[in-house]
């Protein structure tokens, strides 16, 4: 069984580096029907890695790296002797392509040359091993390629959200190292003088409040921002066990859901809802988000409802209209509620744009039908030429979307909270080939 194994360890590295090539050769056959098509020499490429990535099952994010890796790979040939070997993985390569990106291509098949991963010199090293060899190698090379990459790493910084298992949540902060230090010893200092004090949390839980508390002002970390739960009547109102959606995060149990919407931590949150004809608006100014303390010391937290309601037994949003070229507002939250992320296969990218599925140019409504959420990114992967796109009938709201190869995708919008079983089974996102 081990010998197995190795064997199919082996197997995935040669599969591995067969769609490096592919990529690489698919790539600039689009470029050259791109170039005699008339395109830009600036815009030539556009829309090749978001094809690789449909084609992998991957995020366009994802599928635009892997075309990179397999381009940088073609000026390394040891590294790809290696992966193609199995002497790599696909990982341990990416990790020798990453660490010498900032590099010139000479430079670059330098540090490949003393490396020499296809001789086994790399074999038995863990992934922090390899990291810091190809490091040195490169500093060696050309230390201030090295140290300008450190410097623009500093305007990458940023802050991101991810889910975690069991309604928790991974906030990341991407900081310059002298910042993150300063950062994290402040909370390590409070949370050890808090248990110093006497309080019973731990020292991570301590932690984890004070940096909530110090980033929205307000003890608990629950403010006038707006939180948008999707949710069924029923979930708030009759104690129902069908679950909610936390838009940003995902599905959360319907329990947790009544305790986030009329609890509010252990706050007291007075419910408004808008009167008729106001629907999108808050009914009250405080409604619109601002919290307000009471004579006790409570934060009372201002909830309003807006009510969008679904077709019986397919969960489908009932449709919104406008003939304006732009989406409305409300139109927008629509799409946002319905979509939930991009609409893309594989791509899980928060929506920053709303789409006409059918161009505007082109006669294409502005609708529930014909709109769509997508990240920036597929938004103009979208546009790119030889991409068409179009609403197909179905329960759910489904795109089919065809590339310049022929081949074509289908996205079918995410079952919303209280959609009916058969609905629920249906692939939010499936896909198939064809041309």
């Amino acid at each position: 069984m081990m010998d197995q194994m190795r064997r199919l360890e082996d197997l995935k590295c040669v599969a591995g580096a067969r769609q490096a090539g592919l990529a690489v050769a698919f790539d600039a056959d689009q470029r050259r029907g791109q170039a005699a098509g008339g395109v830009p020499a600036d815009e030539q490429g556009a829309g090749v890695a978001a094809q690789i990535a449909l084609a992998r099952r991957e995020s366009p994010a994802k599928g635009s790296r892997l075309l990179g890796m397999a381009k940088t790979l073609t000026g390394m040939p040891h590294t790809s002797a290696a992966f193609r070997s199995g002497l790599l993985n696909a990982w341990r390569a990416t990790l020798i392509v990453k660490e010498t990106i900032c590099l010139s291509p000479e430079d670059r098949a330098g540090v490949d040359e003393e490396l020499a991963a296809d001789t086994g010199a790399l074999d038995g090293m863990g992934d922090k091993a390899i990291t810091a060899a190809v490091r040195a190698a490169a500093y060696r090379r050309d230390p201030a390629s090295v140290a300008k990459r450190a410097a623009h790493a500093v305007t990458e910084r940023s802050v991101s959200l991810r889910p975690a298992p069991d309604t928790m949540t991974y906030l990341t902060a991407l900081l310059p190292v002298s910042q993150g230090v300063a950062a994290y010893a402040a909370l390590a200092r409070d949370a050890d003088t808090a248990r110093s004090e006497g309080d019973e949390r731990s020292r991570g839980q301590v932690m984890a409040d004070t940096l909530v508390e110090r980033v929205t002002g307000t003890p608990g970390g629950i403010s006038g921002v707006e939180v948008q739960l999707v949710m069924t009547d029923r979930t708030p109102l009759q104690a129902d066990a069908e679950p909610a959606r936390l838009p940003g995060y995902g599905i959360i149990p319907a329990a947790w859901a009544r305790e986030l919407a009329l609890a509010g931590s252990s706050m007291r949150m007075p419910v408004t809802a808008p009167g008729p004809g106001n629907l999108g608006s808050p009914a009250t100014p405080e409604a619109a988000g601002e919290a307000t303390v009471d004579a006790s010391g409570r934060h009372n937290l201002n909830l309003w409802i807006r009510r969008l309601y679904t077709a019986p037994g397919t969960g489908e949003l009932v449709a919104m209209d406008s003939k304006a070229r732009l989406f409305p507002a409300g139109l927008k939250r629509f799409l946002q509620v319905r979509d939930d992320t991009c609409r893309t296969p594989y791509c899980d990218a928060p929506i920053r744009h709303h789409d006409h599925i059918r161009p505007w140019h082109s006669g294409g409504p502005t609708t529930t039908g014909n709109g769509q959420g997508l990240c920036e990114a597929c938004n103009h992967a979208k546009e790119t030429p030889g991409w068409t796109a179009k609403p197909v009938p179905g329960p759910r709201h489904t795109v089919a979307t065809t590339t310049p190869t022929g081949h074509t995708y289908h996205s079918t919008a995410p079952p919303l909270p209280g959609a009916a079983a058969g609905s629920a089974l249906v692939t939010p996102r499936c896909i198939d080939h064809g041309g």
